[in-house]
Order: structure tokens, then sequence, then C-alpha cells
């Protein structure tokens, strides 16, 4: 006993119940308290005090008498403060066995309800109960503004062999400051870390996590409801995204809060047109550079915009208005912050030991090890935490291929083979399959999202067919496709003909999102507008040509926020996108065609019923290369069509044919070169009419009139 003492006092004890707390002894009992900054400590009982006597000139107090004492407060004097506090050690730990089990099994995918920091009533006692996993600690304390930041406080007690600590404080209030003091039982090393599992963090760039409690109640009942028999196969998406601290700001250049953003970014998507929010990841993180890619917080939402239940408030806000909100989700690295997630409890735990995995060459973060299932419990519960508690419908995982290939970025004799000799990561396989599971079974009608960047195939596939499980996936080789084609000078278009039609070949191995993020707009890349070639007017017009060329192709779709305004510069996550240029009519035109576009892709079957099947898409032409012109059909589930028609190069086209599934009159429904849009309004009018002239394998021809750099679409009049 006298080497537990020792311990205790050293802040070496793992099992600070067999010490402090009420104990019998002899034939009496004896209540210990360990109070490093106390005068004097005394025990009241039923409204009477009894000093406590220090022991032996130390930290520890004892109290001796002969009934047991069951209800009692401690009144502490430590310099200059009186504190009249309930007993951490009258309440020993009780975390569900099998709650454990399921975490060391890999499979607790809820392990927020184990691990972390949360508010919970123990013998009618209210406090937050307080875990962590920290296997190679030989103490654990919490510490915070309540104790000091003394890790001699509040040690908790290890739960036998889990790896897990717990300790259980009265009368915490909801804001209170926290983190873990971890020792390591071999180097002795002792290090102050921010909680994994913490739901809200302060303002960076301090670290500290907060305890966390949510009053919000939740209005999208009818949305939930609806969500989970949504066909989203055959329904419209067109998803806006966006970085919150640059979307709009203050004009003394603060953020706008979640609140602040549900009242106009809302408003915002809605009036656009789009059907779901993306926001880049809004996981608490400590560089507003990393645009929230390097995250330590993968529970909390950032308190750079506000509280959780702000952030709830902002869903919600988006729920009721028919949005949906997808997120960022970044389970591929974390970065290297002393205070965070590296070497947690003085070891490689979340990360790998392997030098050959254990950090990403591109950005010099940790990679998770997919292989130790405790890690697989943490990345799973972060997926649960945000579509069960934060209403989310649907998680886009960043860098899938960073995680899949043992060799991304890496150099020969820089990586070890799997134990097949491949080069493929079988436990990250193995994990995103596992999650891709859960979230569909967990969460019917929520997507995931893969941004994967090579030819893996099957990446939205079910797993039961050996895929990865993924709802969809960015189709990057047709952004890099399509943007190459659109850079180059109009008259040597004719020679990179096909890489608008490459993609046909492939459009239906996935289900692709046809995807103009973010990634296009920064490091160099300039943005949309600056990418086409030509003088203004080109310019312009090649965008509008692009972005109709985007809605009207097989996919979901996606847009980063500014494209719209057709930003003349890169983004940068410095100040809020350039507003003002919508005083411009050009700018102002790419605007209002986006909206339009949007209202085609939402309204018109053929635009998205079969956006995932060869069935809903068919060529008119795709040959003329000498010209620049691509036209084809869009086609709904029962059977009716819309025409596009693009003209690649700046020369109108009169008289110019295309084959038609049908004889009979057609309207010009939509022209990017329309005035409306900042065109010249070279199109088609009205009184279209298809002749019963063979023309291109179809039974029927129009003759149409070309505008330049610009897309139009037409459907066929009703009988």
């Amino acid at each position: 006993m006298e080497k537990k003492f020792k311990a205790l006092l050293e802040a070496r004890e793992h099992d600070p119940f067999a010490l402090l707390g009420v104990h019998a002894e002899g034939s009496g009992w004896c209540l210990r308290v360990l109070r490093p900054h106390a005068i004097r400590i005394e025990l009241e009982i039923d409204g009477h005090a009894a000093p406590m006597a220090r022991v032996g000139g130390s930290a520890l107090f004892e109290w001796r008498g002969a009934a047991r004492p069951e209800s009692y407060w401690l009144l502490i004097e430590e310099q200059g403060q009186r504190l009249r506090l309930r007993d951490p050690y009258a309440h020993p730990p009780r975390a569900s066995e099998h709650d454990l089990f399921l975490f060391a099994e890999g499979s607790n995918c809820q392990a927020y309800r184990l691990l972390g920091a949360f508010g919970e009533a123990r013998g009618g006692v209210a406090g937050v109960c307080f875990r962590a996993w920290a296997p190679n600690a030989g103490r654990v304390s919490v510490v915070g503004d309540f104790n000091r930041w003394d890790g001699r406080t509040h040690p908790m007690a290890a739960l036998g062999g889990s790896g897990c600590w717990e300790l259980f404080i009265p009368d915490l209030a909801p804001g209170t400051l926290y983190k873990f003091e971890i020792r390591n039982r071999h180097s002795g090393a002792v290090m102050t870390k921010a909680d994994p599992y913490a739901r809200w963090f302060e303002r960076r760039p301090a670290t500290a996590a907060r305890v966390a409690a949510s009053s919000h109640a939740w209005r999208d009942d009818a949305w939930m409801a609806a969500r989970r028999s949504w066909d989203w196969l055959g329904s419209p998406l067109s998803i806006y995204e966006v970085h919150p601290g640059s979307w709009m700001r203050h004009p003394d250049g603060r953020f706008y809060s979640y609140r602040e953003l549900a009242e106009h970014l809302v408003s915002y998507v809605k009036d656009m047109g789009y059907t779901h929010l993306e926001l880049m990841p809004v996981m608490e993180h400590p560089l507003d550079e990393s645009w929230g890619y390097q995250c330590t917080g993968f529970f909390a939402p950032s308190s750079r915009f506000g509280t959780p239940d702000d952030f709830r408030f902002l869903v919600d806000a988006c729920h009721q208005a028919g949005i949906g909100v997808i997120l960022d989700w970044v389970p591929g690295h974390f970065p290297a912050d002393e205070w965070a997630l590296a070497h947690f409890d003085g070891s490689a735990l979340y990360e790998h030991e392997d030098p050959g995995q254990k950090i990403h060459p591109d950005w010099g973060t940790h990679v998770f090890n997919y292989g130790r299932n405790e890690v697989k419990s943490f990345l799973m519960s972060s997926a649960h935490w945000w579509l069960s508690e934060f209403h989310i419908d649907g998680l886009r995982v960043d860098a899938v291929a960073s995680m899949i290939y043992l060799d991304y970025s890496r150099k020969a004799g820089e990586w070890r083979p799997n134990r097949h000799g491949g080069r493929e990561n079988l436990e990250a396989i193995a994990f995103l399959q596992a999650l891709n599971e859960m979230v569909h079974r967990e969460f019917p009608g929520a997507l995931t999202i893969a941004e994967e960047s090579t030819a893996w195939p099957m990446v939205s596939r079910p797993v039961y067919l050996g895929g990865l499980g993924f709802s969809m996936k960015w189709n990057m080789g047709w952004m890099n496709d399509t943007l190459d084609y659109m850079r180059q000078d109009p008259v040597h278009r004719r020679y990179h003909h096909d890489r608008l039609t490459f993609g046909q070949l492939y459009a239906y191995t996935e289900n692709f999102v046809l995807p103009l993020s973010h990634d296009e707009v920064v490091h160099g890349k300039g943005s949309l507008l600056g990418k086409m070639p030509g003088d203004e007017w080109q310019r312009f017009a090649n965008l509008r040509a692009l972005l109709t060329y985007q809605m009207t192709s097989p996919g979901k779709k996606l847009m980063f926020m500014g494209g719209e305004l057709a930003q003349p510069w890169e983004w940068s996550e410095g100040g809020e996108l350039p507003w003002n240029l919508l005083r411009h009519p050009l700018h102002d035109g790419v605007q209002r065609l986006v909206r339009d576009l949007n209202r085609l892709h939402r309204e018109l079957p053929p635009f998205h019923e079969l956006d995932f099947e060869p069935r809903g898409f068919s060529w008119i032409d795709c040959h003329d290369a000498d010209q620049s012109v691509l036209s084809w059909l869009r086609l709904a589930r029962d059977g009716s069509h819309a025409v596009v028609v693009l003209n690649l190069t700046p020369v109108p086209r009169t008289g110019y044919r295309i084959g038609v599934p049908r004889a009979g009159g057609y309207r010009e429904i939509f022209n990017s070169d329309s005035s409306h849009y900042g065109g010249g309004n070279v199109g088609n009018g009205e009184g279209l009419h298809a002749g019963a002239d063979p023309w291109g394998g179809y039974p029927a021809s129009l003759a149409l009139t070309l505008p330049p750099l610009a897309g139009i679409v037409l459907l066929p009049l009703r009988d």
C-alpha cells in the first residue's frame, strides 16, 4: 500500500480509486482526498463540518470515522479560494464491458457514447464523465480550469486491459475547458493532449476542449422522413461547394457565424437552385490556411463559426429550406501537432509506427493505422456522429486514393508491399467498405462520395459485389479532360475533340459526380474564367459553354463557390468572394445562367433520372471535330428526351443539321448565348420543325442556327 501511496503522490498511479474516496479500514471508515493546492479541507456531512487531516505533509487528506459517509461535500480552502465540491472518487467507473469489447474489436461505430466527455448523472449527482483511450499510459488525468491544469488532482482509473481510462467529475458545467494529461508508462514523459472525441473546442489558437451539451430542438422531421425513401440515383443532385470562412464576411473581416450563414447562405443556395450544400471541412482544425483538411477535432464543428448547436441550427435551416448538407470528411491523415492525436499516449497510437506508412509525403501529416481496431472504431464513430447528431445527409471522403495505395506519392523503397506482394492497402480498403456498409445500413438515403483520382474499379459499387461501397465518385478524368479542352484556343480544338467524347466510354462504370471543385481554382491554377482563352467576350462565352456542358452531361453536378460569379482570379481563403462583380453585366449573366441551368437540371427528368445508365444518353453526332460541334440526347425513364448541341468555336453556324428521334415541332428552351446571360442572342427563336428526313441514323432531322461558343437545349413540342 505504501508503494501505491507513493505512486499516487508522484502522479503515477493507474488505480486512484484503490486509495481515494471512501474505504473500509479496520473497524471503521476512511475517506481520502488528494488536493495538491489545498491549505485545509473539511468534510461536510448533513450540514456539519469535520476537519480532514493532512497525511505526512503531503497533498493527501484523510478523515476517519465509525460510520460510512454516504452523502458528503468537501469544503476546500486553497490560495484564497473556498470551494464546496463533491468528491469524484465517490463515483467508481461504470463503462459498459460490451461497449469496451466492441471498441477493441473495431466495430463500435458509436464510440462517442463511450469515450470523450459527456454529461450524465450518477446517484442523483449531475456531472461529466471523462473517458480516454491511452493503452500505453501509466497515468491519465483530467486537467482544466477547475483544477488549475494540475494533473495530480484528478487522476483517472484504468479500465482493466482495455487501454481506456475513466473519471466522473460532479458539477462541471457545459463549456468547461479541459484536456487529458498523459504519462507514458515506458518513458515517463508527460504530455497534455486534446480529447480525440471532444465535441467542442475553444477558438484557435487555443486548443483545449470544452464540455458540450445540446439544447437544439430539431424541426426537420419531414426532411429526414423523406430522405429515408429518397431515390438519389434518379433524382437531381446539384451541389454548391462552400468554404464557410470565405463565402461572405462582415465588412471588418469577421467570419459569418453558423447562424448568419443559416440566414444568408441558405437563402442564396435555394435561390440559385442547388439541391445540396457541401461544406469544406468544418471539423475543428488549427490553421485557417488548411481549409479544414488538417483536422484535429473529428467530432467537433469548428468554433470559428460558433457552437455545436449553432451548427445544428444551420443544418436544420438547410433542411427546412429543402437543401441537403454534405460534409467533406478527412479520414486519410491528421496533422502532427503535439497537442492533438499525434503520439497520443507517447506511442504511435492513431498513426502507423511503420515509417513506410506513418507520414504522408505530400502533406507531412500522419496516416491513420487502419489495421488497428480502435482506430477503425474512432473513424467509424466520427462518421456516425456527424450523420446522427447533426443530421448530415452525406460525407464526401477526401483523398481516397491516398488511403488505398501503399505507394501513393512514395518512391520505390519507401513503402512495404502487402501480404500478397501488392501495393493495395488492404486494411484501408476493409475500413472503407465497413464505413460504407455502416452508413447505408444506419442512415438510409445518406450519401458517401469518394474523391478518388485513379482507375480503381467499382468505387461506387456495393461491397457485396466486391466494390468499395460508395454512393458516388468524383469524375476526375472528366474534369481534367474538359478543362484541358477548354484551355485550348478554339482554332486548335479540332485536334482535342476526343477530350470531350472519350468520357462516354467509361461514364457508366461508376456513379459519377462531375466536379468543378475548389481544387481547380487554387495553387496557381487560376479561376475557371481565367482558364478560358480569347478576349473578354470569348472568355465569358467559353465559361458559359463549359457550365452548359457540365450541367447537361450525364452525372450529378458540383460547383465551387465563385464559379457562378465568373470570378476572374483564383480563390483565396483570406477574404470573401468578390460579390461586387455582380454589378457588371457579364458576371451577373453567368450567375443567371447557373441559376437557369440548375432549374433545367432539377425540373426536366431527362437531365437527372438516368444519370448513371447508358440508356439515359445517346450521341447524335460526336464526330464533327472539324467544326468542334457536339450534339447528344438526354433521355428520361419514360423515353422523353432533350436535345443538346454545343458549338465550341467562335463561328456562328447556320443551317447546321442534326438527327432527332422524331419529326415535329421543337423549341429552344435554353441558349447560353442569350443576351440574358451576356451573350449575343444568336439562336433559333420559335417554330423549329424536324422533318421526316433521316440523318445520322435518326428518322428525322433539324436545321439549326448554332450560336458561337455556346450550347443550346431543345425540347420536342407535345403532340
